[in-house]
């Protein structure tokens, strides 16, 4: 097992942003992304790590970023610390296996989400409005259900801290333009149909996912992460009961921990007990499995 990271401090790089997961250091032409092995929850970050966290999250962005260039560019350069610049080696213990060094792209002021199935904050949506983002859905659909189609279900993007609201595609529209909300919609549905195929083929379902785009010489291209159990909820199709919640491979296994306790959802987060922290970190490592076939 690696030695958990739960943040970088490189006095000689320009650190820019620490956010839930990611350090950013701006390196000039490029920029240094380094996951770490923090986990957040209910947009709390928490206090204790998740083994191997962060390779697992860079592992899987590689593998998705890499199956579907041929969809849309992304704004991975290099992953390998002996392809970054010089002044990054010195710290090639903590970097290596989960960093990237990347494009610097002008994020565009939404997430994008697409939703194969039914749950989570679309299915209480759907609950009160039979919609979900404004789309409006069949009648009787069961928690977790499978949709007939995938469905763009974009949100604004909160300060840390704060929570994301869902919006409509045409506030997409007012925030990006019909172009490239029309772009990237098309581009989030196409990588959702190729992967949620894949998947199925080592035996995961992935509900829904998020992903962000940016801008880079004027054109579109795919930023961030890439299909990870943090972005996405991955559930294994053996298991697979529609009408509840289901077991998974992400985060919602801390989620459902968390709301066993007295907590109002606000920081200072409670202490995970080690068994938590522990399956939690086994989960991200089996997706990787599954996925890619790399094992630690």
């Amino acid at each position: 097992m690696n030695p958990i990271v739960l943040q970088t401090n490189f006095p000689d790089l320009n650190l820019v942003n620490r956010g839930k997961v990611r350090d950013i250091y701006d390196l000039g032409e490029h920029l240094l992304i380094v996951t770490s092995d923090r986990i957040s929850a209910f947009d709390v970050i928490m206090n204790e790590g998740i083994p191997n966290k962060g390779f697992v999250l860079t592992q899987i962005s590689k593998f998705w970023f890499e199956k579907m260039d041929d969809i849309i560019p992304n704004h991975v350069i290099a992953t390998e610390v002996a392809d970054f610049p010089a002044a990054t080696h010195r710290y090639r213990d903590q970097l290596a296996g989960r960093s990237m060094l990347v494009k610097k792209a002008k994020p565009l002021p939404v997430e994008c989400i697409v939703r194969g199935y039914v749950s989570g904050s679309g299915w209480k949506d759907y609950k009160n409005t039979g919609a979900i983002c404004g789309i409006e859905l069949p009648a009787g659909l069961l928690e977790s259900g499978k949709l007939p189609e995938p469905i763009f279900t974009p949100s604004t993007k909160a300060e840390l801290g704060e929570h994301d609201e869902n919006i409509t595609f045409a506030q997409t529209v007012e925030l990006c333009g019909q172009q490239l909300a029309e772009q990237v919609r098309d581009a989030t549905i196409a990588i959702y149909q190729r992967a949620r195929d894949f998947a199925d083929t080592k035996g995961i379902i992935i509900a829904d996912t998020k992903f962000e785009f940016g801008l880079y010489e004027g054109k579109l291209i795919w930023i961030d992460e890439a299909l990870t159990p943090d972005s996405s909820r991955f559930w294994p199709k053996d298991h697979y009961r529609p009408g509840g919640a289901q077991p998974s491979f992400d985060k919602q296994f801390l989620r459902d921990y968390l709301e066993t306790l007295d907590w109002g959802k606000k920081a200072p987060a409670p202490p995970l007990p080690a068994e938590i922290v522990r399956k939690t970190g086994e989960k991200y490592m089996e997706a990787l499995t599954r996925l890619t076939g790399i094992t630690l």
